[in-house]
């Protein structure tokens, strides 16, 4: 019955609260008395299906979810401004901020399935390769490859474009944008200069809360700078409403206060709130619980903070253990280099994820294991970052001390760390579980959470 009827609703703003009430009093005279439609809280909807489940869906114009109270603002505002460029040769550019499960790629292929079906040209754009892989797995069998690779494209992919070769460019995850393209980041100028450049309406989704390498340079301040070199207006707008973690901003911002990346209000789950979170003494039973949800519907994976090197003589052999916690007799491959589709391949839950493999997904359970690079201290009530415990095959921290004072490599290396952290623990729609490797960290988590999980 949800999915039926998530699929037909209207769209409702939190000033359409008698809209609300008399659609949901239809739909139960209906005769649906003994199942729940929707989840609401705070006078928010909340849908309990993934994007990569019903992308092919959303691509073929049906509105697999429902846009609510900023999504609905922001969605209608692009199109405004889509359908406004041929009134002016001057180029459009927006900035949407969102934080973790706002909707932003939601929001994005909404966008980008509704541009194509009013006949102009458009283009989903990410840095990351992990979600295209996903979609275009997704896709297949719907769409023609060339198609796919059309409307889906990589962040280096636009070096030689013509100026306004399209007429909307979405840009999912624009923190992660880099300079420079190419396997050896040499190609090109800037990937930002070079999307407003292609583009005559450029859409760029961004969380700076979400860069997690030294090379990350997609900035509000560098997407301000190449707007003006091309004399593009800039707007912004923000999303807040959240659709991941159960629908609850209280999690994510004492995910925030639990890592110091700022301060904010405690977090004390209470009866009504449904989003499983645990702290576990035993990486083991971590798995255990993860791969027994898996089992249900292949929708949980277990993560790990970049900290044990990716054997990359074996790394297409899932016998051949990166992550190794000896003291637990815990093993663990990393995901292979032989596949793109890590999220969805079945057997992949017997390999761990990075930041890089699944920054831009989701799943309804993600195991977390905090790794030697993130303690807590006692004695003065701090979270300390180690960029020395991060491993060598990690990139993400590569060229820290070029041009860098002692003190601005520490900044640094700590916010790019604590970043990863906190995006690893919101990939979770149901529930997120850790193990971390610094026991006072572990019982810190416990002392902030007020009530245990375990």
């Amino acid at each position: 019955m949800y999915e039926y009827y998530i699929q037909r609703a209207p769209v409702f703003s939190k000033k359409d609260g008698k809209k609300l009430k008399q659609f949901l009093e239809n739909i139960l005279k209906k005769g649906d008395k003994g199942e729940t439609i929707f989840m609401i809280d705070r006078g928010k909807l909340r849908p309990s299906k993934s994007l990569q489940d019903v992308l092919s869906s959303m691509m073929l114009g049906n509105r697999e979810f429902v846009m609510i109270d900023t999504q609905k603002v922001v969605y209608e505002e692009i199109l405004h401004s889509m359908r406004q460029l041929s009134k002016s040769d001057r180029k459009r550019t927006i900035i949407i901020r969102g934080g973790p499960g706002t909707g932003k790629t939601v929001l994005a292929i909404n966008l980008l399935a509704e541009i194509i079906a009013e006949g102009s040209s458009a283009a989903y754009v990410s840095k990351n390769s992990a979600p295209r892989s996903i979609y275009n797995c997704k896709l297949k069998g719907s769409m023609k490859r060339s198609r796919i690779d059309a409307l889906f494209k990589g962040s280096g992919s636009f070096i030689d474009a013509p100026e306004n070769t399209f007429d909307v460019l979405l840009v999912d995850e624009a923190h992660r944008l880099n300079e420079k393209s190419g396997l050896y980041a040499s190609l090109g100028e800037n990937q930002v200069m070079e999307l407003i450049r292609s583009s005559r309406l450029s859409v760029f989704f961004i969380d700076e809360d979400q860069r997690v390498t030294i090379k990350d340079i997609g900035t509000e301040s560098e997407i301000r700078k190449y707007a003006r070199r091309f004399n593009s207006t800039v707007s912004v707008m923000e999303l807040d409403s959240q659709f991941r973690c159960s629908g609850s901003d209280g999690y994510l911002e004492w995910v925030d206060n639990l890592l110091q990346i700022r301060e904010t209000a405690s977090f004390e789950p209470d009866s009504s709130f449904e989003y499983d979170f645990r702290v576990y003494d035993d990486p083991n039973e971590m798995r255990a619980d993860i791969e027994s949800l898996n089992s249900i519907n292949n929708k949980s994976r277990m993560v790990a903070g970049y900290c044990w090197n990716w054997i990359s003589s074996s790394k297409n052999d899932t016998d051949v253990h990166d992550i190794t916690i000896p003291e637990y007799g815990f093993e663990m491959s990393w995901n292979l280099g032989n596949t793109t589709t890590w999220a969805i391949d079945p057997e992949s839950i017997r390999e761990a994820g990075c930041i890089h493999t699944c920054q831009g997904l989701e799943f309804d359970y993600v195991g977390v294991i905090i790794g030697p690079d993130l303690r807590y201290d006692p004695s003065t009530h701090m979270i300390i970052t180690d960029a020395s415990e991060r491993a060598k095959t990690d990139s993400s921290l590569k060229g820290l001390k070029k041009g860098r004072t002692p003190e601005e490599q520490k900044a640094l290396a700590d916010k790019i760390i604590k970043n990863t952290y906190r995006v690893l623990m919101s990939r979770g729609m149901k529930g997120c579980f850790v193990y971390c490797i610094d026991r006072d960290l572990s019982d810190h988590i416990r002392k902030m959470c007020k009530t245990r999980f375990d």
